[in-house]
């Protein structure tokens, strides 16, 4: 048995199962089981401290709003990943600064008292070795990770705060150009880092954290490439091949990215538009507060989502279009650079791969593309800890 998870939090709900899902083969069920499987971008923590929720429990795509539970972990054989404390970005003024650090620590805090109280279940890693010895353990692996380091505000030191609190993988920068760099779509403000962001660049590679490239502009991308010791993890990122839209690398990028080590982590986001109507705006406010809301707003709040997906789906992304991007990522950047991060709980999902139950179909289209397990197992899990590791060689050079 791979996990110490009790039985009736994995059983498998046949109601829940897709068509696509129910058609599965046995030694691709058994091949996704048996290797490591982590995503580089959990946005989960979003859902911890909810009244009336339980990580622990199998929820469902029909009942609530997450995306990932430690029942769905055991499922659908996701054996860990990284739990985001993402920050919104504010006014880079010191008050803007001072409060979004003051959330940053609280969201890291939450994200330790959710793991720990499930200690049988899942726990901590700090490096790579961690995680392979908690998964032959049995256990869930839960790594930390910051969505826009504008919480640190002009104070580097504060990373080693966060790298003491278990923090691995940052990236510099959110949907907003801030005071390290230029964002994707953002205003291009600094051409690319600005001279503080080059100096995180340096910290981060000093304190042995691998750096987050999503989220960056080209302009961004293209310095941190050229100024870091290390490899870059794209933690939730598309390909502009697959559709063209700010956030997605083109391929020229993609191969840089590769010939210095780095990863593309494949996310099911913008392959196509999103439809952000006026309705899913207000529903994406109400779920940014979830964990302040009454169970019963809470039910309602998920009641309105559902609806709202049958009639006006946030992405018209389709499994098979998701799978011609992953492959053609795969045959530009190579099996050894290419890793997973769908962005769950933070607009993540598509027909077909809905929640984290879907993942083995992932696993047996692979194989019969003609990737071997040993291919597969790199891009589920390898390219990550080899990255890992890499930050780690270099810490206090």
């Amino acid at each position: 048995m791979k996990y110490a998870i009790p039985l009736g939090a994995a059983l498998l709900s046949l109601a829940a199962c897709s068509s696509t899902q129910s058609q599965v083969t046995a030694s691709a069920k058994a091949l996704h089981r048996d290797m490591l499987v982590l995503d580089t971008h959990l946005d989960t923590p979003i859902n911890f401290g909810r009244e009336g929720w339980n990580f622990a429990e199998r929820h469902t795509i029909e009942n609530d709003i997450a995306q990932v539970d430690l029942g769905r972990m055991a499922e659908g054989h996701l054996d860990g990943g990284f739990f985001v404390i993402y920050t919104e970005q504010g006014d880079l003024t010191p008050e803007g600064y001072r409060d979004a650090l003051a959330f940053a620590r609280e969201r890291s805090a939450l994200i330790d008292r959710e793991i720990a109280a499930h200690p049988r279940l899942i726990g901590f890693a700090r490096t790579a070795d961690e995680v392979l010895r908690l998964a032959a353990a049995g256990k869930l692996v839960a790594l930390k990770a910051i969505e826009n380091s504008y919480p640190i505000g002009k104070d580097l030191t504060l990373l080693q705060e966060f790298y003491d609190a278990g923090v691995r993988l940052a990236g510099p920068v959110h949907s907003v150009t801030n005071q390290f760099a230029d964002a994707a779509g953002g205003e291009a403000k600094w051409n690319g880092l600005s001279p503080l962001g080059r100096q995180w660049v340096a910290e981060m590679n000093r304190l042995g954290m691998v750096i987050d490239g999503s989220h960056s502009s080209d302009a961004t991308f293209d310095e941190m490439l050229r100024l870091s010791k290390t490899p870059l993890l794209l933690s939730h990122s598309s390909p502009e091949a697959a559709f063209d839209h700010p956030r997605n690398l083109d391929n020229a990028r993609i191969r840089q990215l590769a010939a210095s080590g780095g990863a593309m982590c494949m996310s099911t986001v913008f392959l196509s538009d999103m439809n952000l109507s006026e309705e899913r705006g207000v529903l994406f406010e109400r779920y940014e507060n979830i964990a302040g809301m009454s169970p019963a707003e809470q039910a309602e709040l998920v009641r309105q989502w559902r609806a709202l997906n049958k009639t006006e789906p946030m992405w018209s992304t389709t499994f098979e279009q998701y799978m011609t991007a992953l492959l053609n990522l795969i045959e530009v950047a190579g099996v050894d650079h290419v890793c997973f991060g769908a962005d769950w709980d933070g607009g993540g999902g598509i027909q077909g791969l809905e929640d984290i139950t879907a993942l083995p179909v992932v696993t047996q289209r692979l194989l019969e593309a003609g990737y071997s397990p040993a291919d597969i197992e790199k891009m589920a899990s390898g390219n990550v800890l080899r990255i890992m590791r890499a930050a780690e060689a270099v810490r206090g050079r």
